[in-house]
């Protein structure tokens, strides 16, 4: 048996990409997001949401948070205003994830890339969860994020319903955004960049 480690440093490496890939949103700051940034806020997201989510394998749920925006390592996002269900963007996504996870071992390269094909369908409760957690944490970012007064605020209203709408506590949290959005929608202020360390 050939030793997995190579691979594994192989896969880690590539991966990095997803660090300096942006999303089109922006942090408080005004610094453009990271697509990671984006995955670990999610993952967390999960984390504390757990028990309030009611019966789910948890450590599923964190796998799906984390693994999927992996493939946008190589081609990047895609801005959400400019997704079309026809753009090919889900094909493009797997075959990026097929390249990054070549290295890896096969057993471990065909769980991520089941992972994937989980989250993509909506297979199961969790892989649901997590589109849904995904959605709630790009809006979230939308309103805390320094993005411009030309920003749209007004897409989020309509954006994503359907995933948000598929547990009762990301209900709950999209009503509170929903409220957040109009208020900014109206106003237009941008929030106060946080306190930074000394």
């Amino acid at each position: 048996m050939s030793d997995p480690l190579p691979g594994i440093l192989a896969f880690l490496r590539a991966a990095e990409a997803l660090k300096v890939r942006h999303r089109s949103g922006h942090t408080s700051d005004g610094a453009p997001e990271s697509i990671a940034a984006h995955s670990w806020r999610l993952a967390l997201a999960a984390i504390v949401l757990g028990d309030a989510l009611g019966e789910h394998d948890r450590l599923r749920l964190l796998e799906l948070c984390v693994l999927h925006d992996l493939g946008e390592a190589i081609s990047g996002d895609v801005p959400a205003i400019h997704q079309r269900p026809d753009d090919g963007r889900a094909a493009r996504e797997r075959a990026d994830l097929e390249t990054l996870c070549a290295p890896l071992p096969a057993a471990l390269r065909e769980r991520l890339l089941a992972r994937h094909d989980e989250y993509d369908a909506g297979a199961t409760r969790e892989a649901v969860l997590a589109k849904a957690l995904d959605k709630i944490e790009t809006i979230l970012q939308h309103l805390q994020g320094d993005n411009g007064p030309d920003f749209d605020h007004g897409f989020n209203l309509g954006y994503a319903r359907a995933r948000t709408d598929a547990d009762p506590l990301t209900v709950r949290l999209r009503a509170m955004l929903d409220e957040e959005t109009r208020a900014r929608s109206q106003t237009g202020d941008a929030p106060s960049p946080p306190p930074r360390p000394r």
